[in-house]
């Protein structure tokens, strides 16, 4: 059994196209020697957004704090403390902090997802590209 303080664990940003104000923390993965998933806690800043984009692996939400919105493909839905999102393989997705305070939630991958690609959704008629 392991334990972690969420504060002793980095804050990265997320670098992908799209994103703004987002930042990542890996809290429990395949490096911990966990065998089938992957928790990671978001925090997205006030106007800020991850990228629009879809893979190929579900992903399971929960939202901790704040409120927002999800793009889910052409719509929008909102979001707030106590929602919990599925995210099925190739939806078009996006989470956007609408509030004034910082979004904060858990997505739980697969741990077959680590390093696949992503591909940011394609804009008025664009290829996606992959990253």
């Amino acid at each position: 059994m392991q334990i972690k303080k969420l504060e002793n664990v980095p804050a990265n940003e997320v670098t992908m196209e799209g994103a703004t104000g987002c930042k990542v923390r890996w809290l429990i993965g395949e490096k911990d020697s966990a065998p089938t998933f992957a928790m990671r806690e978001f925090e997205v800043e006030p106007g800020g957004h991850t990228p629009k984009h879809f893979h190929d692996y579900e992903h399971e939400i929960y939202v901790i704090a704040g409120k927002g919105t999800i793009v889910d493909g052409d719509k929008e839905k909102p979001l707030a403390a106590g929602d919990v999102v599925l995210v099925s393989p190739n939806d078009v997705h996006q989470f956007r902090n609408t509030g004034k305070e910082p979004m904060r939630f858990l997505c739980l991958i697969p741990n077959s997802a680590t390093g696949k690609s992503v591909s940011v959704a394609p804009e008025c008629g664009l290829e996606p590209k992959a990253v």
